[in-house]
């Protein structure tokens, strides 16, 4: 009996050795490469620092925060990415919800349908900006053609930012928003559309008995309990438009002028791209995080309370 259980000790701590062998390089390997870099930017955001300069950082505490706090530029940033986060969020949780009330119920060739809707969000951001950079060409592209201009010198150069030759403001942001929206609306889709499967049949049964109109279910059923799904996917992709870079990068590099330069764009190239402020872009990082973790606070505790009523 003694030697029998000394030899299950005996396995069970090679067990676990065998498991610590695993584990431990793992995240060690994770400690290096993702805890380290993020306390070490976190030192440099209260430091004037060049990564190029041959030279140590130097203490400025607030200095860079208040900078870029102070700085006007900056802020017309953040407003172009808020203007830029509204539109596509909103519209692929319309487009997305829409498409899930399309193809939640069965029929011939349901699944291809639904399989090429999800195509878009499958593909690399960097290889559907370069597509659609194609399609945008005013000379050779299709989307001129599609509106009717087989002039380039009369249509719309949506990357340019110009129609007919004249300047119009905004037109290249919309231009990368539509896109986005195109890529990432069947994300929405897919939650909302697993929201719809998970409601009881017997709720729209009862509201049948009652003669309750499609209007009143829909808003009384429908919306109510898929809501949090919904709520969800525009917490995601709120995060996702705040960090927006290698889909503007791709498409027109952040401009022109200043039209798509999001705030991901100007950290990179506050970073890396010429100006190599490794100090200020590691603030700048630092309240672009902070601003994610607030909006994600509001969505949560919201949700939260939203889950608390329906449950």
């Amino acid at each position: 009996m003694g030697a029998s259980s000394g030899a299950k000790q005996r396995r069970e701590l090679s067990d676990r050795a065998i498991v610590n062998f695993f584990i431990w390089p793992t995240l060690i390997l994770l400690i290096a490469w993702n805890v380290f870099p993020l306390f070490y930017s976190l030192y440099l955001a209260f430091t004037d620092y060049s990564a190029i300069a041959n030279r140590p950082p130097t203490w400025v505490g607030f200095g860079n925060f208040a900078d870029i706090l102070t700085d006007r530029q900056a802020w017309k940033y953040f407003a172009t990415t808020g203007r830029y986060a509204l539109v596509t969020v909103g519209l692929q949780l319309i487009l997305g919800f829409g498409l899930a009330l399309l193809v939640r119920e069965k029929f011939r060739g349901s699944g291809l349908i639904t399989t090429l809707i999800l195509v878009p969000m499958m593909i690399s951001p960097v290889v559907v900006g370069l597509f659609w950079k194609l399609m945008y060409n005013p000379t050779f592209g299709y989307f001129n053609y599609l509106l009717g201009f087989s002039d380039p010198r009369f249509g719309p150069d949506m990357l340019a930012g110009r129609f007919a030759g004249q300047p119009v403001p905004n037109l290249a942001l919309w231009a990368v928003a539509l896109v986005d929206i195109w890529m990432w609306s069947p994300f929405v889709m897919l939650l909302a559309l697993s929201g719809l499967k998970a409601i009881p049949d017997y709720l729209y049964e009862a509201a049948a008995i009652d003669r309750a109109s499609s209007w009143f279910q829909f808003w009384r059923i429908t919306l109510p309990q898929v809501a949090p799904l919904l709520l969800i996917a525009v917490l995601f992709r709120t995060i996702e438009a705040f960090k927006a870079f290698d889909l503007v990068m791709g498409m027109t590099g952040g401009g022109p002028g200043d039209q798509t330069e999001l705030i991901a764009v100007n950290l990179y190239r506050q970073a890396f791209q010429g100006q190599w402020r490794t100090g200020r872009a590691s603030a700048l990082a630092y309240i672009i995080l902070i601003i994610i973790i607030a909006v994600s606070n509001l969505y949560i505790r919201y949700l939260n309370r939203m889950r608390g009523e329906h449950t």
